[in-house]
């Protein structure tokens, strides 16, 4: 079977450099390039287009959920695994929305940190059905209280319930047959509407309507 070919992503060189001698030890994994920056990683996974990227969430330009949602814009098929020193249940909302496909612990071990890899390398997930409870109870908190959406049209909705599905601009655009600045322009107007200030809220809004009966 083909290695997996992985970006590994930290703005701290003796971590990087750390995750990179490690898990070159291991014969399922090719890595294929490294970053710093949120910037350059985004920059490296357009070149290189690796299947796994393993993104610090805490760099100094801006942080690796940004990140991990520009390099899913670029080729959603690219798992990303968001890589962090603390436990924080908004970052591992912000990820989830963002599109990553598992978030780990920095104090993880090597072995169980490949066998992360290789999951979601294989198109498999690292969300248990807890941390996916915490997400929708996240989601039900944040959802109360936003407008109905009556003011959209037909495209809108249409569009609205695409970024409920986790499909990027990219994608809705060929769904629908549109060109990608069409749709931006589309989910500008939409978030306009909504008062929404981002597509995470979008998704929101549309979890409000699908888990309505679980509020209850």
């Amino acid at each position: 079977m083909d290695r997996i070919r992985v970006l590994v992503v930290d703005d701290h060189e003796v971590v990087r450099l750390g995750l990179v001698t490690l898990l070159s030890r291991h014969q399922e994994l090719e890595i294929v390039g490294e970053a710093g920056t949120a910037a350059e990683a985004v920059a490296r996974a357009r070149e290189l287009l690796p299947q796994v990227v393993v993104m610090d969430i805490r760099m100094p330009d801006k942080n690796g959920i940004e990140a991990c949602r520009e390099i899913r814009e670029i080729d959603p098929g690219i798992k990303v695994i968001m890589l962090t020193s603390y436990a924080d249940d908004e970052a591992l909302f912000a990820s989830i929305m963002a599109g990553a496909a598992g978030y780990v612990l920095k104090d993880i071990g090597c072995r169980a940190l490949v066998d992360a890899i290789i999951t979601v390398g294989r198109g498999g997930s690292l969300l248990d059905p807890g941390i996916t409870g915490k997400v929708l109870d996240k989601m039900r908190t944040l959802a109360r209280g936003i407008t109905t959406g009556d003011e959209l049209n037909e495209q809108e909705k249409k569009i609205l319930a695409l970024i409920g599905e986790g499909k990027t601009n990219r994608q809705i655009a060929a769904i629908l047959h549109l060109s990608e600045k069409t749709v931006r322009n589309y989910v500008s107007s939409i978030l306009a509407k909504l008062n929404l200030s981002n597509r995470a809220q979008a998704a929101v809004y549309m979890a409000r309507q699908r888990f309505t009966g679980l509020d209850h």
